[in-house]
C-alpha cells in the first residue's frame, strides 16, 4: 500500500514539474493496453514517440503501475487509456492526474450504446474493443485528439485514420462472411471470463464466461459444475482458453465435463485482454480479431 501510494506521489509531482515540450519534438505518447498501443500507433505513425505499458499477454484488469512507468508516465504529452475502469489498477494514478494529457478511448463512444454490467465498477463492459464499429469511432477520436496537439501534422493524422478506418470495415465484412459459415445453433461460445460480450453481440454468438467481466473475480466450483451443465445441455463441443488468463479454470471446466460422459474440447486459446507477441500477425488488432473467429469458428464447426 505504501508503495502505490509512493507511486502516485511521483507521478503528480512529476507532471507538476514536468518542463513544456519544445515545439520541433515529436509528441510524446503513452498508451496503456496493447490494443490501444496499436490503434494509435497506425495512426501516429512515425509523427509521435510511442510506448506502451503493458505487453503481450498482460491482463489490464490487474495490472499495477510499477515505478519504472512512473518515468514513461512523466514524459507522456497525452496518455491513451481504455476508460471504464478497464485499468482497474490505475484507476487512481489517472485521476490524480487529472489533466489534459489523461484521454480516455471510451470518451469517444455514446455510453447509452454500451453493454452495461451492474457487477463492474463503471457499470459498463469495457471491452468495447470487440465491437469494430466501436474501433472505427475511436479512430477518428484518436486523431483528432493528436490532430489538436500537433495542427502542423493534422493532414497526417487524418490520413492515416481513413486507411485504418476502411481497413476495419474490410476486416467486418471479412470476419461476417467467416461467422456466416457457422450455423447459428452452434454460436455458443465459453470462454475463461466475460470479454466477448461485444463481439457476441456483433456477430450472433451467445457468451458465457466462466468468471466475470474483471478477473480479479475467481470462478468458484458452484460456477464450474454450473457452466458444465449448461454445456452438456447445449451440446457445446468447444471451449476456450484466454492468452492473458490461467488455463487452469477452463482445464478444470473440461474435466467436469468430461467427468459426466460429455466430451468436450479445448478449441483453442483466444485473445481477449491483450494482442499477441509483438511483430506477429496476432500483434496486431485486425490479427487479432482475424485469429480468434477463424479459431472460433473452426472449432465449434
Amino acid at each position: 500500500m505504501k508503495k502505490h501510494l509512493l507511486i502516485l506521489s511521483l507521478v503528480v509531482f512529476t507532471f507538476s514539474c514536468k518542463s513544456e515540450k519544445k515545439s520541433n519534438d515529436k509528441l510524446n505518447v503513452i498508451t496503456t493496453t496493447t490494443m490501444i498501443t496499436d490503434l494509435v500507433k497506425n495512426i501516429g505513425g512515425g509523427d509521435i514517440n510511442l510506448q506502451g505499458l503493458m505487453g503481450s499477454g498482460v491482463d489490464p484488469h490487474l495490472y499495477k503501475a510499477s515505478e519504472g512507468d512512473v518515468t514513461k508516465l512523466a514524459s507522456a504529452d497525452i496518455i491513451f487509456y481504455n476508460g471504464l475502469h478497464l485499468e482497474g489498477k490505475l484507476v487512481e494514478v489517472f485521476e490524480k492526474m487529472k489533466t489534459q494529457k489523461t484521454v480516455a478511448i471510451s470518451d469517444a463512444l455514446d455510453k447509452s450504446t454500451l453493454i452495461g454490467s451492474e457487477y463492474f465498477a463503471s457499470n459498463y463492459d469495457p471491452h468495447i474493443w470487440f465491437n469494430i464499429d466501436y474501433w472505427i469511432q475511436a479512430t477518428h477520436f484518436v486523431a483528432n485528439t493528436l490532430s489538436e496537439a500537433v495542427p502542423e501534422k493534422r493532414e497526417a493524422f487524418q490520413l492515416n485514420a481513413a486507411k485504418y478506418a476502411e481497413q476495419l470495415k474490410n476486416l467486418k465484412t471479412n470476419l461476417t462472411t467467416t461467422v456466416n459459415t457457422l450455423p447459428k445453433d452452434k454460436r455458443i461460445l465459453v470462454t475463461a471470463h466475460d470479454a466477448f460480450n461485444y463481439f457476441g453481440k456483433a456477430f450472433g454468438f451467445e457468451v458465457v464466461g466462466l468468471q466475470g467481466i474483471s478477473t480479479a473475480t475467481e470462478a468458484g466450483v458452484q460456477d464450474v459444475q454450473k457452466l458444465s451443465a449448461f454445456i452438456i445441455e447445449n451440446k457445446v463441443k468447444a471451449i476456450f482458453i484466454e492468452s492473458s488468463v490461467p488455463k487452469r479454470t477452463i482445464e478444470a471446466l473440461q474435466a467436469a465435463v468430461n467427468s459426466k460422459n460429455h466430451h468436450v474440447e479445448i478449441g483453442g486459446e483466444l485473445f481477449s485482454d491483450a494482442l499477441g507477441t509483438s511483430g506477429t500477425k496476432e500483434g496486431t488488432y485486425i490479427g487479432m480479431f482475424e485469429h480468434n473467429v477463424n479459431t472460433i469458428v473452426n472449432a465449434l464447426k
